[in-house]
């Protein structure tokens, strides 16, 4: 299974890939457009063209862990993907990754980064 991860932006969104076969988790680039719409129809764009078979969104909780405005914001922007693709999507909780990305060395992208961690912490949690 090949599982896309997207650390949500609205300038631009960090993505991670994996096959669960190879289990190691790798940057995939960023996305980026002038609004929303545009970051939109790039995802859908990629999606079509790398056909993952599950995409996780990267979910902003508070430091106690409930819903903010920054939550609706991902839930909204994933509400409008549904209507146009048709993928499994789930949400797993981003908070400190931003924080941990800073942490990792190497030349990939903060949003990358923190792509990456959401979805290892997925796929731990999911015991793949």
């Amino acid at each position: 299974m090949n599982i896309l991860s997207i650390d949500f932006g609205t300038k631009k969104m960090g993505l991670a890939w994996v096959d669960t076969d190879l289990k190691i988790v790798l940057p995939f680039g960023l996305i980026v457009g002038k609004n929303l719409a545009e970051i939109s129809q790039n995802l859908i764009k990629l999606v079509m063209t790398e056909k993952p078979d599950k995409i996780i969104f990267g979910l902003p909780l508070n430091q106690q862990g409930q819903e903010c405005p920054n939550t609706e914001r991902v839930r909204n922007f994933v509400e409008g993907i549904k209507k146009q693709i048709s993928l499994p999507m789930e949400f797993v909780d981003e908070r400190f990754s931003s924080q941990a990305a800073d942490q990792l060395g190497g030349e990939v992208s903060r949003d990358e980064k923190s792509a990456m961690l959401i979805l290892e912490t997925y796929l731990t949690r999911q015991k793949i």
